[in-house]
């Protein structure tokens, strides 16, 4: 019997570069706080948040996507022709078909590469990042550009006091390619489908049709979110740092989704990170920008000479659905 044929296994992966894009209006908690009768001090102490970026009205998905991804791949140094797969994580493009993944392959030149949108939200990114190291080592795809992209402004109410005055515009992207070492751990991801509902929309886009519901926005429950953030998430960080074999000293930083300050330093507290791990807090004056968070967060640090490439850093996504995802990388 003739015996099948499979492709060339590969044994390991990285991030060969990270790039980013961020909204080009800045949007102040002053400007904000009106509708949803706050203030300033009641943001900033809730949230952590000064200022967020916002896409202007000229300012697509797909432009901040397209930059952002063209910076990794000039960085990574490699042809666009080379990318087998087109991974984009967001839940704001806004057609339902075809992806905005195949556009973005079009848009950066990855000619006849393999494209297709993710939609788990603030963990779209992990989820990622796990595809593309799975898509490598099997063989199936040379490099994967990897994108978190959201315009978030496009489903704001904004006088919800929920989740409005947090969310932000940018797109951050990452080249996976081959490495001789581990440059991706195992990734530990899943998703608690019993509180589907927890972060979400106000409505269907078949109730919008049908005029049942107003132009659906995002909102969320904040308080249950909050505590299954900070406590789920602890353990599943620490699961993912016992997957690659490695302590919480052995990291250079610790890069959580930007979903509020308050969270960020609670999951830094309960990791017992000690002083050396540099602590991403992108979401000052980013804001929450769900998928593309992490790889903004990550491309300030390393933009910013915080952290040195070739360090380890723990990266974990956690939003709608609720799904999660983190693994460790090495720093591009």
């Amino acid at each position: 019997m003739q015996t099948l044929k499979q492709t060339q296994q590969r044994e390991f992966t990285k991030i060969y570069a990270l790039g980013a894009s961020r909204g080009s209006v800045t949007v102040t908690n002053h400007d904000i706080a009106g509708p949803i009768d706050s203030s300033d001090e009641w943001i900033r102490q809730r949230t952590g948040i000064i200022t967020r970026q916002r896409a202007g009205a000229e300012q697509s998905l797909m432009d901040m996507a397209a930059e952002a991804s063209k910076e990794a791949i000039d960085k990574a140094g490699i042809d666009p022709a080379q990318i087998g797969a087109v991974i984009l994580a967001t839940i704001t493009f806004p057609y339902q078909t075809p992806s905005g993944a195949s556009l973005l392959s079009a848009k950066v030149g990855a000619v006849n590469a393999a494209a297709y949108d993710i939609s788990a939200a603030c963990a779209g990114y992990c989820y990622g990042i796990a595809q593309a190291d799975a898509l490598i080592r099997s063989g199936v795809a040379e490099y994967v550009l990897v994108v978190g992209g959201e315009k978030l402004s496009d489903f704001i109410e904004p006088t919800d006091r929920s989740i409005s005055f947090l969310l932000g515009d940018g797109a951050g992207a990452a080249i996976v390619g081959p490495s001789d070492h581990p440059g991706i751990s195992k990734s530990v991801w899943g998703a608690d489908g019993s509180s589907w509902d927890k972060v979400g929309m106000t409505g269907s886009l078949i109730d919008f049709r049908d005029g049942k519901t107003a132009w659906p926005t995002l909102v969320q429950e904040g308080q249950s979110v909050f505590r299954w953030a900070v406590w789920e998430m602890a353990k599943v960080a620490k699961q993912a740092l016992q997957e690659a074999g490695l302590e919480p000293k052995d990291l250079a930083a610790l890069v959580t989704h930007q979903a509020n300050i308050r969270i960020i330093d609670e999951l830094a507290k309960q990791l017992e990170l000690p002083d050396s791990v540099v602590i991403a807090r992108d979401i000052i004056d980013t804001g929450n920008t769900s998928a593309a968070s992490i790889p903004l967060a990550m491309h300030r640090l390393l933009s910013e000479g915080l952290v040195a490439k070739g360090g380890y850093a723990l990266q974990i996504g956690f939003g709608a659905g609720l799904a999660f995802a983190a693994q460790v990388v090495e720093l591009p």
